[in-house]
């Protein structure tokens, strides 16, 4: 029996791309059923209730940098999420219209807030009067362009252009080329110790006083423990009141972390361990 797997759909968008690479990479151990879902927070919401067994979606881009939503999502002490697994992915976007419409007719620009934000210069330059539609993904994106009554764009992949029928207007049209996305599975266990693994977390103080931060870095530094990401992000309850979140190389079993996530327990007032997970390799 095939496992199912969700993502941030419709088909055709960069999540689904990111949960078929997974599946590729798992696929002499298990097979596994794609369901699209129309938000971020469904796929949670999904893998959380049982209705899937893991769920496919964007954390962080190399140019647009975390994704709010997902960050939020673990966060929440509602959600009982781990991460089992990350896939990055170099992204391209495409600037969709549908056939025939020409470029100095295009007034409207579809795309996911990230894709848009990935694109920024692109768009300044060549659209500096076009109206700019958010859309729940880029897939969602093509859809409504295409269905739109007035001559419009949408920035997408290439597949989302093969399966709504879009013309590509233009391609590689990123800010930057080397344009990444990284992906995280969320399930309800994280993954067993495979020796080149990583651990993320968040934490956060009751109290505001200097070097605080310091001592929770302190622990990791004399433990040998190389971070790849330190952020903040706001608690929401007032100015000030911040979660630290961090990524770390190893896993949350090995000693040296063990060690270290014990220490600072009792430096923080919450911390709280998204999952440990195999690195990605490219």
């Amino acid at each position: 029996m095939s496992k199912s797997v969700a993502y941030l759909g419709p088909p055709g968008t960069f999540s689904e791309e990111a949960a078929l690479a997974y599946i590729r990479r798992n696929g002499a151990r298990e097979a596994a059923e794609l369901l699209p879902y129309p938000t971020i927070t469904a796929v949670a919401r999904a893998v959380q209730n049982g209705a899937v067994a893991e769920g496919v979606v964007p954390i962080e881009n190399s140019l647009e940098g975390s994704v709010a939503e997902t960050l939020d999502l673990l966060l929440g002490a509602e959600t009982a999420l781990h991460i089992r697994a990350e896939i990055v992915l170099p992204v391209v976007h495409l600037l969709l219209v549908k056939p025939g419409t020409q470029r100095e007719e295009v007034r409207t620009v579809f795309s996911h807030p990230q894709a848009l934000g990935q694109c920024r210069r692109y768009l300044d330059e060549h659209f500096p009067s076009a109206g700019v539609v958010p859309t729940t993904s880029t897939a969602a994106a093509v859809a409504e362009m295409m269905g739109f009554p007035l001559p419009a764009a949408a920035i997408a992949n290439r597949r989302a252009a093969d399966l709504y029928g879009a013309a590509v207007l233009a391609d590689g049209i990123q800010d930057h080329p080397a344009n990444e996305t990284r992906f995280v599975v969320l399930a309800t266990e994280d993954h067993a110790p495979t020796g080149h693994d990583k651990t993320s977390l968040a934490f956060t103080f009751d109290e505001d006083r200097p070097g605080l931060l310091v001592s929770v870095l302190r622990e990791f530094a004399d433990r040998q423990i190389n971070l790849d990401k330190v952020e903040s992000r706001p608690m929401k309850e007032a100015l000030g009141r911040y979660y630290f979140l961090v990524d770390l190389e190893g896993h949350r079993l090995s000693s040296p972390v063990a060690a270290a996530l014990e220490s600072i327990a009792r430096h923080s007032a919450q911390l709280k361990v998204f999952g440990s997970y195999p690195q990605h390799a490219g």
